[in-house]
Order: structure tokens, then sequence, then C-alpha cells
């Protein structure tokens, strides 16, 4: 067992987690978040409804992107003002294009708002980044981390101001997957009004889609969907990404996820469970360079865990300070 000895007050619920005490794990399931599709889209709505009944609005901004957690969102709305009666000219959806989008997402959202009988803006941000980056001295052209983190946090900048315009409140997009692994750009999709996806992690949200675009035929928005889960996985903040690509399949870290918080096993046990588990599917490097990964980004991000807004329960732990969290400067841990 090791700690930052810098950050001695407080261990947040890493105090009792059994493999930071050297104790074994649980002998519960491995196999990450059971659920039935229906449950979860089912949770999502009635959560969705409650927040918008509190707070007596009537509009939601959503910015789709043509990708799985976006979709989800629209979907979840589109079924809770239904639910509730209002009326969908309610649900403002903008798509907003930027330096990586590519046709096959933007062809997917347009399709998907039709299929839905609901209007998609279209507000390209590329001339206000490339402004915005001329002002700070960057040279609009190289595509680091100022280049991506600008078109994240400019289509906010955007939601919020188009929430403020409509009386309404930007329904985050980003899911539980994203959040444990602080994948998203602090200040930019990291913020919401409201986390719909936020307790529900990736593999999820793919199930969840492909569910309910099994109920919906052939239809424009069940062929939308279809393809959008055809699409491999990206923020698209540069031609060609994938995420996949860059930080191992989400797969693998979902089952770390889940095994990590619900079973608490620590490193040694999380790779032996995965090699069981995966048997045949991922090979033993990619299983050590993921978990690597994973338990790097769970401990270094939860900065931007510990000031995300409120989200919706599905499963038994929600990441943030209202459920299982760890203080921003614990440091590395070893576990």
């Amino acid at each position: 067992m090791w700690y930052n000895t810098a950050m001695k007050k407080e261990l947040g619920s890493l105090a009792t987690h059994r493999a930071f005490l050297g104790k074994p794990p649980k002998k519960g399931p491995v196999a990450p978040f059971p659920c039935r599709p229906a449950d979860v889209f089912a949770k999502q709505v009635a959560g969705l409804a409650k927040r918008l009944k509190a707070i007596r609005c009537r509009d939601v901004v959503i910015g789709l992107s043509g990708g799985l957690d976006s979709t989800l969102v629209l979907l979840v709305a589109h079924a809770t003002f239904a639910k509730l009666g209002y009326d969908a000219k309610g649900i403002h959806v903008l798509t907003l294009p930027g330096f990586g989008t590519s046709a096959r997402t933007k062809g997917n959202a347009d399709l998907l708002c039709e299929g839905l009988g609901l209007t998609l803006e279209t507000i390209s941000i590329v001339k206000s980044v490339r402004q915005h980056l001329k002002d700070i001295g960057h040279d609009g052209k190289t595509p680091d981390v100022t280049y991506e983190n600008a078109q994240a946090r400019m289509r906010t900048l955007v939601l919020m101001d188009r929430a403020n315009m409509t009386g309404g409140i930007v329904l985050g997009t980003g899911d539980l997957s994203e959040i444990a692994l602080g994948w998203c750009t602090y200040g930019g999709d990291h913020l919401s009004m409201f986390g719909v996806n936020a307790d529900v992690p990736k593999t999820v949200v793919r199930k969840v889609c492909a569910w309910w675009a099994d109920r919906h035929g052939d239809g424009k928005a069940a062929r939308a969907v279809r393809d959008i889960l055809a699409t491999p996985i990206s923020p698209e903040l540069v031609k060609g990404q994938v995420t996949e690509d860059r930080i191992g399949p989400y797969e693998l870290h979902d089952f770390f996820l889940w095994n990590f918080i619900v079973n608490e096993m620590g490193s040694k046990d999380l790779q032996a469970a995965a090699a069981r588990h995966f048997a045949g599917r991922f090979d033993a490097a990619t299983i050590v360079a993921t978990l690597k990964t994973f338990l790097h980004r769970f401990f270094t991000q939860a900065f931007k865990r510990n000031c995300a807004p409120d989200g919706i329960r599905v499963f038994p732990f929600e990441l943030s300070l209202r459920g299982w969290w760890i203080p921003s400067d614990l440091g590395p841990v070893r576990i």
C-alpha cells in the first residue's frame, strides 16, 4: 500500500477501499454494469423529467455531434418531452462543426433530427475558433492540446449562451467512462447544466442506442442511430481521430471501473480478472497498457469530477462529491 504522503488528511472513498487497505477484493460478479437497456433509458427519462419539473423548465439545449453520447441524450430528451407533454419545439438541437468534423457524423446528426421531427441548427465554430487562436498567439495550424480544447470550449460557450437566450438548460452528453478517465476538456464538454449520461458508461450507451434502434424499425432516426453505432468513437477535434486508438478499448476501461469501484480490486486482481474475462479477445499487452492508462487517468483527473454538474443516478455508484470520490490533489496511487 502506498499513497502520496503530501495528502494525509483526506483520502475520500479510497480510505475504505479493500485493495488500498491490503485486503482481498469482494467476490461479486465481474461482468461490468449488468442492466437491461430499457431500464437504463427509463431511469434517464425519469431523472430528466424530475429535474425539468423541479426547475419549471420546458427548454433544453443539446449539442449534437453525430456521435453516440449526444445521440443518447437527444433520444432521452425526446422521450422525456413526450412523457411530460411538453412541446418538442423546446428541444433546441445545435450541431457545431469544427476542424475535424466529418461528413458522416454531420449527415447522421441531420438524419436523426429529421427522423425525430426536430429542427437542427448548424453553427460552424471554425471562424470563431480561428480568431480566438489568433488572439492568443496560436498559429491556428498546430494540432496540439490548445487547438483541440479551444474547439470544445467554444462549443460550450455557444450552447450555454443559447440556453440563456431560450431560458433553458444545457444537457451534458459526457458519459461515465469519460468522467472516470477525465476524457473531456476542462471548461468545455466537462460543463453543462445537467448530465444525462453521467452515470452511464460508454459500453452501456452503446447498448441503449442499439436497443432504441431495434425498437424503431427502419425509420430515418433508427437508420441514423445504426450508422452512429458503426462509426468509430472520436471527438473529431482533429481529422482522423479515433479515441480507442489513444486510450485503449472502452470495454476494458468499463471492466476496470466496475471492478475497481464495486469489487474493490487492485491492479493485480484487475489484470488477472480481465485476462480471464476477455480471454481470446484482448491480448496481455492490450490489457496491461489499458489498465495503466485507466489507473493513471482515474487518479490524476479527479479534479474534473470534483466540480462536475449534477447528473442522473443509474448504477450503484456515481463519480462525484455526492458519491465515490477522491481528493483532487491525492496524487498518483499504486494500488
